[in-house]
């Protein structure tokens, strides 16, 4: 076969003279073997291929997007805390000024009561000390009547007749 080789390129290259035979053959395994892998093998890879770079390019835009969302829901929560400080702050306002009020009022009712019982008191104490001088007065005088007379030794005033 070397002779064959060598006639039709017309050089003898010795051991390197291609042998057609092997070469048609090479040819065609390799476009067999061409063939299997690009229809069964390759697409195979790029799908694969395809799916990784999809979850990957799809993980980092979900992850973008997770981003986002968080620091929406971050501002909404920071926003709704600012406000709820606000309404609690309103509200203790609110309270001192209703608890100030009722101190007031209590104090104004206390002041009225005190009053009130301190009038009723100051009528009483008058009411009894005009029953208790009528009272000493009548008595003071028979008791004077009768001291005079326990030191003179005769009936004074009243007691004479």
């Amino acid at each position: 076969m070397t002779l064959a080789n060598s006639q039709i390129f017309k050089t003898d290259l010795g051991p390197l003279n291609p042998v057609w035979a092997e070469l048609i053959l090479g040819v065609v395994l390799f476009g067999i073997t061409f063939l299997i892998l690009a229809k069964g093998v390759l697409p195979k890879i790029k799908r694969t291929l395809d799916q990784r770079e999809d979850a990957i390019e799809g993980g980092t835009d979900r992850a973008d997007d997770l981003r986002t969302e968080a620091a929406r829901v971050r501002e909404q929560y920071e926003a709704e805390l600012a406000e709820a400080r606000h309404e609690a702050a309103r509200i203790r306002s609110k309270a001192v000024e209703e608890g100030s009020a009722a101190i007031a009022a209590a104090r104004a009712e206390g002041s009225a009561e005190r009053d009130a019982i301190l009038a009723t008191g100051s009528a009483k104490i008058a009411e009894e000390r005009a029953a208790a001088e009528r009272a000493l007065n009548a008595d003071v005088d028979a008791w004077a009547h009768a001291l005079a007379a326990r030191i003179v030794g005769e009936p004074v005033g009243a007691d004479r007749a």
